[in-house]
């Protein structure tokens, strides 16, 4: 079973509650389905990313343990007289990349990823994570999005179906419409080639000077946060030595 935390968003109108909340566009929970979205500051920093389920009439808010804290206590703020309840939930989550089983709902951010089931407690499957997430330059919660400091812009949240530029006001949407508006990022994250192995979150410099941080390494490869103008030649990180791809790589 993941280390998952589920919040059950109950009461009237639980979708159009968390539209003018979160990134993604909640509407497409009317026609059942899941949808990937992130909770901002008003600064439009990254706080929390999480599925949403729909559940009946609920919505099933699946979150990584160590955010649900102080997601709760955010959606709790929001809700102010809202007639919204805040449940948390004991229920399993699953994943998996093989067949997919009954009533599984597939992952929305890339379809390497597999699927999702709620309430099931099911084996692993032998599946590695790392190797696809570093594959599909897929940030994860803790390591490479990091709560009041990421922009889900740089972190792919495009690429990863996790927001919406045509659903209107939330919660740090001005910040992340105009970044969207820009010519061309100028840092993020990207997957690059690594010789040896460094700790997560070690500096990555370019003669001398930094230019980003590593994070999640698999297979000779690896998922950096990047200035791009920057970045040029051998890298190094630590005793690793990164070398950008041709291209900055997006899938």
């Amino acid at each position: 079973m993941m280390d998952r935390t589920i919040i059950r968003v109950a009461g009237e109108d639980p979708v159009g509650f968390l539209q003018g909340l979160v990134s993604n566009d909640a509407r497409h929970l009317t026609s059942g389905g899941i949808v990937y979205a992130a909770l901002l500051t008003p600064q439009g920093k990254y706080l929390a990313d999480f599925f949403l389920v729909k559940d009946g009439v609920d919505v099933l808010v699946d979150v990584a343990a160590p955010l649900a804290d102080d997601l709760f206590k955010r959606l709790s703020m929001y809700k102010l007289r809202a007639p919204i309840t805040l449940v948390r939930e004991d229920m399993a989550v699953s994943r998996g990349t093989g067949p997919a089983p009954d009533g599984a709902l597939a992952d929305p951010r890339h379809p390497a990823l597999g699927w999702r089931v709620y309430g099931a407690d099911l084996p692993e499957d032998g599946t590695d994570w790392d190797a696809l997430r570093v594959a599909h330059c897929v940030p994860e919660a803790g390591i490479e999005l990091v709560p009041n400091d990421s922009f889900i812009l740089e972190c792919g949240f495009e690429r990863l179906n996790g927001v919406d530029f045509r659903k209107g006001c939330y919660v740090g949407q001005e910040v992340t419409a105009r970044m969207h508006h820009k010519t061309e990022l100028r840092k993020g994250l990207t997957t690059v080639r690594i010789e040896g192995h460094a700790e997560v979150g070690t500096e990555i410099a370019a003669d001398g000077k930094a230019v980003g941080r590593l994070f999640t390494q698999s297979g000779g490869e690896a998922i950096a946060y990047l200035r791009f103008n920057r970045a040029e030649g051998a890298l190094q990180a630590g005793d690793a030595t990164i070398f950008m791809p041709e291209t900055t790589r997006l899938d």
